[in-house]
């Protein structure tokens, strides 16, 4: 699982190339004892070595020029417990470790003398320290600032509990020699004290303890102006005593006290300026060897696990060391333990243990390192052998998760791999080819999760935090959290438990932040047109996957503008900050990358089976290969309909397409009616106009027209040559006239006009066959015998009064009594 890729070589980089110079200069050569010191925030890896005429040497390797320089030399053996580099390379910081001779026992000698030496020339050297407790240097790179006066900064952290910083003012002599002033009389400020454990942070120049007394752990921030400040405090939960002797940790190696290494737990801080992270791991003390406990405080998301792992008996044997090894790649934490197991735990989403790793008995193995014991350092980031001298950069191998994903292993550990694959390894195009063929040729689904959800969740994870920071605790990562009960698979690891917990809040020095109030964008068409736009034109000149992105579907860009709409009202109400250009930039992305990653799904499904336009032939049976694609594009739609999540305007119309010419008929009616396929107005036009009016044909259509809506009826039913189509549009259209007959009637009546004004009746419209019946009508009506004609001795006052009373009841100017 995880990949040592060596980065420098004792051996390699450094002894064949002082070989070589040696004997260049004389015959006889001689490099002994060969040691790595430490590793400067640059990279550059200093060492010592012992040459022919007993002196000490030390260099340093630049891994950038793959070069190595000669430091200072000693003109005799000296053991280097600490050394450092300032970041002008021009004041070397060497902390000695003295032995006592026999002959000098009546003679008071410290244990440890600290220099401070001028290389650039090499000139002058003071004593800053003799002590009889170990002493780390370490000089600060702070990021480069324009300042007229020279100056560097050195830390003293010693074994009795305290750290003091001096200020080294530097002139310079003669345009290149670089001195110090006054260097009897360096200022020095007094750090922090009272502590048992620390820790150097070389990336971001902070210093981490662990004070004595509360057990509160404090970060030193150091800034370029010479000041620094405790930027927080955060209380832990460490066991009693959790230290026997001073901890240094990433300040150097010291080989004349670390060959057996220090007694106590093991405690390191690790954080990612671009994840936004900080983790703290320790262990815990070994009571029992059955078993192994370690905790792992996630800070950035304030709670922590402490894992309780059982030990194979059989592989104790074998087994001096019980205390685990911290180290981190990306955004994962790894703890391994030789011969018993490898934790990958993911700092991102450690909502669950299935996204993590837990790898025991032959994938428990730590690259071609094996057994033996590896040092942290550069922040924790690089791992160094010190048996063979050679430092690693791990990452997680990209062939071992496509066997993972491909090999019968349990629901959680292939969730992980493809979490781990789509999130961490998913910007590689390699990667994510594998992971869609994987997606579109295992039939088969997972219980306990989706593949396509997860893999489009976990892309536009990924494909937002690139962008932009602070949002990834507030999209989701993966799909599992839709379920109203977890599987067990997901949240338990045989052999393994997990106790999880809050932790208490640090306390954070001088920040304060500032509330907005979250606008809300209603305008859903704006945010649709803002999302297409935003769809990669380039590739969507050049796509063979047809009706993508050519339809209206305005079903799916409804969906397309209410996402964009929820999702900016989201990020307003949570990060304020960002302000509302950011925001809506960052919601628009995110739903174009959304609609990009369902497209390009589909790209690489028809290069795959070589599909052509001959997809969109409802004439033809669908090939196997259509089949195939049918069958995933249908997977997509089931998860982005768990989701919630909208799809290319014209997906639907390619589905349903593809589903007429790979089912039969029956099937596809049901899948209609059970929702998963959509009578779009465009397939149902294409429909229309393709097939012929066999009685299958004619029989299917039929079926389709009776399961639309009125409005899409009435559209699309004279593109069907055939006479109930003619009958339906003459349906409609005198349904529509006698409406509008009615309205210019009741016009008329309030306007004075008589029905037999040829002028301004309403009657004779211009659809013929409606004419033809009003005329016939019209004449049956004329023809019919008045009564009023065969009767004698009417009253004609009586007719009279009668006609007015109507006339004034059909004018509404008097009620009807």
């Amino acid at each position: 699982m995880i990949q040592l890729n060596a980065t420098f070589d004792l051996q390699q980089d450094v002894i064949s190339s002082i070989l070589k110079k040696e004997e260049t200069a004389r015959a006889t050569t001689d490099v002994s004892d060969p040691r790595i010191l430490h590793v400067e925030r640059d990279g550059g890896v200093l060492y010592c070595w012992r040459g022919a005429t007993g002196t000490t040497r030390i260099g340093k390797y630049d891994p950038h020029s793959k070069h190595n320089k000669l430091l200072y030399t000693f003109d005799k053996q000296v053991c280097v417990s600490s050394c450092s580099l300032n970041k002008e390379e021009t004041l070397l910081a060497v902390s000695l470790t003295q032995k006592h001779r026999q002959e000098e026992l009546l003679r008071p000698v410290s244990k440890c003398l600290t220099l401070l030496i001028e290389i650039h020339p090499i000139n002058n050297t003071k004593v800053l320290k003799a002590v009889d407790c170990r002493v780390r240097v370490q000089f600060l790179h702070p990021d480069s600032v324009q300042t007229s006066v020279l100056e560097s900064h050195l830390l003293l952290i010693t074994e009795d509990g305290y750290v003091d910083q001096f200020h080294i003012m530097l002139a310079r002599h003669e345009g290149y020699r670089v001195v110090m002033l006054n260097p009897d009389r360096l200022a020095k400020d007094r750090v922090a004290e009272d502590f048992s454990w620390v820790q150097w942070d070389s990336q971001n120049q902070r210093l981490y303890f662990l004070t004595s007394r509360e057990r509160n752990m404090e970060c030193v921030q150091f800034h370029p102006q010479r000041n620094c400040e405790t930027v927080f405090e955060l209380p832990l939960e460490l066991p009693c005593n959790p230290f026997s002797s001073m901890s240094f940790v990433h300040l150097g190696f010291d080989h004349y006290y670390e060959d057996g290494r220090e007694e106590g737990i093991s405690l390191v801080v690790f954080t990612d300026k671009t994840e936004r992270s900080m983790c703290v791991c320790y262990s815990h003390p070994v009571y029992s060897r059955k078993e192994v406990r370690y905790t792992i405080a996630f800070v950035h998301k304030g709670c922590s696990k402490t894992f309780t792992v059982a030990l194979d008996q059989e592989a104790l044997c074998s087994s001096t060391n019980l205390q685990p090894l911290f180290f981190h790649t990306g955004h994962y934490v790894v703890v391994f333990l030789a011969g018993h197991f490898l934790h990958l735990l993911n700092t991102r989403q450690q909502d669950l243990l299935c996204y993590s790793f837990f790898l025991s008995g032959s994938d428990a193995c730590l690259g071609e390192v094996g057994g033996s014991y590896v040092g942290g350092t550069h922040g924790g980031s690089s791992l160094l052998e010190l048996q063979s001298g050679r430092m690693y950069t791990p990452t997680i191998s990209s062939a071992h998760l496509m066997d993972f994903l491909h090999a019968e292993r349990p629901e959680a550990q292939r969730l992980a791999t493809l979490q781990c694959m789509l999130v961490y390894k998913g910007a590689e195009p390699e990667v994510e080819r594998q992971v869609i063929d994987w997606i579109c040729g295992d039939v088969l689904s997972f219980h306990s999760f989706d593949q396509i959800q997860e893999f489009i969740l976990a892309s536009l994870y990924r494909i937002t935090h690139q962008h932009s920071l602070c949002l990834d605790m507030l999209l989701p990562y993966s799909s599992v959290f839709q379920k109203k009960e977890l599987p067990v698979a997901l949240t338990m690891i045989p052999g393994v438990k997990c106790t999880p917990a809050l932790l208490p809040q640090p306390l954070f020095k001088g920040k304060s932040s500032e509330k907005r109030k979250a606008s809300h964008q209603r305008h859903l068409e704006e945010n649709t047109k803002k999302v297409l736009s935003m769809v990669d034109t380039c590739r969507l000149d050049t796509s063979v996957v047809p009706l993508l992105f050519q339809e209206e579907d305005p079903q799916q860009k409804g969906l397309i503008g209410t996402m964009v709409d929820k999702l900016r009202e989201h990020l307003n109400r949570h990060l304020p900050q960002l302000g509302k250009k950011r925001t809506d930039a960052l919601v628009v992305n995110y739903v174009a990358k959304l609609l990009e990653l369902v497209h390009h799904m589909l790209e690489l499904l028809w290069h795959k089976y070589n599909l052509g336009p001959q997809v969109l032939c409802l004439k033809q049976q669908g090939s196997p290969e259509e089949w195939s694609v049918f069958h995933v594009m249908l997977r997509i739609l089931e998860a982005t309909k768990g989701l919630g999540l909208p799809l290319p305007p014209g997906y639907n119309s390619l589905l349903a397409v593809l589903g007429l010419k790979c089912v039969c008929r029956h099937s596809f009616l049901q899948f209609v009616d059970h929702s998963l396929l959509q009578l779009t107005e465009p397939f149902v036009s294409r429909l229309m106009k393709d097939l012929d009016n066999s009685d299958e044909n004619e029989a299917l259509k039929f079926s389709i027209l009776k399961r639309l809506p009125e409005p899409m009826l009435e559209r699309v039913c004279h593109l069907w040559d055939h006479p109930v189509s003619s009958a339906c549009i003459s349906r409609n259209y005198v349904s529509q006239t006698l409406q509008n007959v009615q309205i210019h009637q009741n016009q008329d009546k309030i306007m004075g006009f008589g029905l037999e004004d040829p002028e301004h009746s309403s009657l004779w419209p211009d659809f013929l066959p409606l004419s033809y019946l009003t005329k016939v009508l019209s004449d049956l009506e004329k023809k019919a015998l008045n009564p009023f004609e065969e009767q004698e001795n009417v009253d004609a006052r009586f007719v009279e009064e009668t006609a007015l009373k109507q006339t004034l009841i059909e004018l509404r100017l008097e009620d009807k009594t």
